[in-house]
């Protein structure tokens, strides 16, 4: 489960074996934790966040959906291909 980027307490991550789902990204915090869809950015679940922590959560992964999107790309290109 490679981890992307690092932000603060936050952590963004994909599960190797998703490259058949849409791109989408992990995040972290602490005990909490949700998915969400990046193109466009859509809330797919969440567990132990509370609204005010969603939004900014939301907000991190809005703001850096092209980049999640370039590591999707490079990563499960990599892993289709073999290499």
């Amino acid at each position: 489960m490679p981890t992307v980027l690092k932000i603060g307490s936050h952590r963004f991550y994909f599960f190797s074996r998703e490259g058949q789902e849409p791109p989408h990204i992990h995040v972290e915090t602490a005990e909490n934790a949700a998915k969400f869809w990046l193109s466009p950015v859509e809330l797919v679940w969440a567990v132990g966040y509370n609204s005010k922590e969603l939004r900014k959560v939301r907000g991190l992964v809005e703001e850096r959906a092209p980049f999640f999107l370039e590591k999707w790309d490079e990563h499960f290109r990599t892993e289709s291909s073999g290499d």
